[in-house]
């Protein structure tokens, strides 16, 4: 009977001391907020007390109950990179932007953050993993920016979803992609593979997709329809979007089910990949419908709506500005096969179907279509048609004077032509307009596409100009030009300059350039594997 009175005597002490603290801490807060004037004391004795009682409200705390422990993370079996391009990453990591971000002059210095995509990259291509210890700040940085996320994720593996688990911070991962490398079954064991995909997260059965497809194209298919009814509209979406990749003429069937979806995304995404096949019942029904509205006699849109073209993708309700037939019309030229034109126009060849004159100004919108339907289709006859000469002025090109178009264009080109084109509208037409078409041309550039390149850039400094009226580009050269271009770089920044004036800025932006291509070749160099 004593000792429970004691108990209860030292609970009601300890009760009391704990209210006592909290009342000190919660008059001390009061005095932090309405300021020390309206209660007795100083700053500095209000600053001292705190401190008392944040070392008692701590010294106060009981600890809890341990949790149980996470299970250890899944083994990834790729190498870590080599130690001084490991130690490259932590310093890419905690880079800052240049030192200009605020205003117009950067500095010297080589932008850190910007060559972090490269570096992910490279190891990706030589099948590194991420070191263990800079997991955390690879997840913080995936997280701070969407475009790293799918080389950060695909580096961090199985280490950083199995973080991502822990840390709700970084659970944009656990819906973001794979990054399920060394954690997925092998392709062909089917039991293992159906497991993961009945009871794996989103990016484990993303991830288990992808490897079902590479391994047999029409099994993805296959297993997405084990579930598909079952599916969240958004989840149908991505996991149907998942087919570009090896999409072929067996997954017409599952695309052709997919037109009937409850989901208007899901519907117009099939259609898309139906059209991108020119051999699909689809793509027929378009081609009947296209050929039926043009021709060598003239041009016809379509005079109403019916239920078999809204079944097969096509909107109804034009955007504001647009003629309703004539958006009808667009639709129908662009889903349908570029095949069908040449019979249709008695054997002409895409450039000679180009340049024939269009009645009643329709020459526009059915170029545009056809370059959207070149992009799908990924026809590079009909992308160089639609192109034209790079030295003639946008403007008086043959089918677009959108730069945007025209770039998408270019990437269905091959390398080397896309890089002599677009060297070819840089040597006429200078810099000003050649952003997006050398945002589409394979790094490193190649000798001719970057000497056109470092060529204009020499003009318009000549010309008075300031860098930063090309800030783009020159962003671009420095994360896109060949290493070797260093040396002539060296040249230009080396030129005498007078204090101050536009030759001062541009001296100082070669020597950036300079020494960020040198730091690029350091970094491919540290990538590299080790020799025997």
């Amino acid at each position: 009977m004593d000792t429970v009175t004691r108990s209860d005597q030292a609970r009601k002490a300890d009760q009391a001391r704990a209210d006592e603290a909290l009342g000190d801490w919660e008059e001390l807060v009061g005095a932090a907020l309405l300021g020390t004037d309206r209660r007795q004391g100083s700053p500095e004795e209000l600053l001292g007390a705190a401190a008392v009682q944040t070392v008692r409200r701590r010294a106060g705390l009981r600890p809890a109950e341990a949790g149980p422990r996470p299970e250890p993370a899944p083994r990834d079996p790729r190498p870590a990179p080599p130690e001084p391009a490991r130690r490259r990453l932590a310093q890419l990591l905690a880079g800052r932007t240049g030192a200009g971000s605020g205003g117009r002059r950067r500095g010297a210095a080589p932008d850190l953050t910007e060559l972090l995509p490269q570096w992910l990259a490279a190891a990706g291509h030589h099948g590194y993993r991420a070191p263990a210890s800079l997991v955390p700040a690879l997840l913080d940085a995936a997280r701070a920016r969407s475009d790293l996320r799918q080389q950060a994720l695909a580096l961090a593996g199985a280490r950083g979803l199995w973080l991502a688990r822990l840390n709700p911070d970084w659970r944009f991962a656990l819906r973001g992609g794979s990054g399920a490398a060394g954690e997925l079954p092998d392709a062909a064991d089917a039991a293992g593979v159906e497991r993961l995909w009945q009871e794996g997260l989103f990016a484990e059965r993303v991830a288990v997709l992808g490897l079902v497809r590479a391994h047999e194209a029409a099994a993805a298919p296959r297993l997405l329809a084990t579930t598909w009814a079952t599916e969240r509209d958004e989840d149908r979406l991505m996991f149907l979007d998942s087919l570009r990749a090896g999409l072929s003429a067996g997954d017409e069937p599952f695309l052709e089910a997919a037109l009937d979806d409850r989901s208007r995304n899901v519907r117009a995404t099939a259609a898309e990949l139906l059209s991108s096949l020119p051999t699909s019942a689809l793509a027929g029904r378009m081609a009947e419908r296209a050929l039926a509205c043009v021709g060598p006699e003239g041009v016809t849109p379509p005079a109403e709506f019916d239920a078999g073209m809204l079944r097969d993708g096509v909107v109804e309700r034009p955007p504001a500005g647009r003629g309703e037939r004539a958006w009808w019309l667009a639709q129908l030229v662009e889903s349908a096969p570029l095949s069908c034109w040449r019979e249709r126009f008695g054997g002409l060849v895409p450039a000679q179907i180009v340049a024939l004159p269009m009645a009643e100004d329709w020459a526009e919108e059915l170029h545009a279509a056809w370059c959207r339907a070149a992009v799908r289709q990924r026809d590079p006859a009909w992308s160089q048609a639609l192109l034209g000469s790079a030295s003639e002025p946008p403007a008086a090109g043959p089918a677009t004077a959108s730069l945007a178009e025209r770039a998408k264009l270019l990437s269905i080109l091959g390398e080397e032509e896309r890089a002599a084109w677009v060297a070819e509208f840089v040597r006429a037409h200078g810099l000003s307009e050649a952003f997006q078409l050398l945002g589409v041309c394979v790094v490193p550039w190649a000798g001719a596409l970057g000497r056109a390149v470092v060529e204009a850039l020499d003009c318009a400094r000549e010309a008075g100009g300031y860098p930063w009226s090309f800030s783009g580009v020159m962003g671009l050269a420095e994360r896109c030009l060949d290493p070797a271009e260093a040396e002539r770089l060296d040249a230009l920044a080396a030129e005498p300059v007078e204090a101050g004036g536009a030759a001062a800025y541009w001296a100082e932006a070669f020597q950036r350039m300079v020494a960020t291509l040198r730091l690029r070749a350091a970094m491919h160099a540290e990538l590299a594997p080790p020799g025997p």
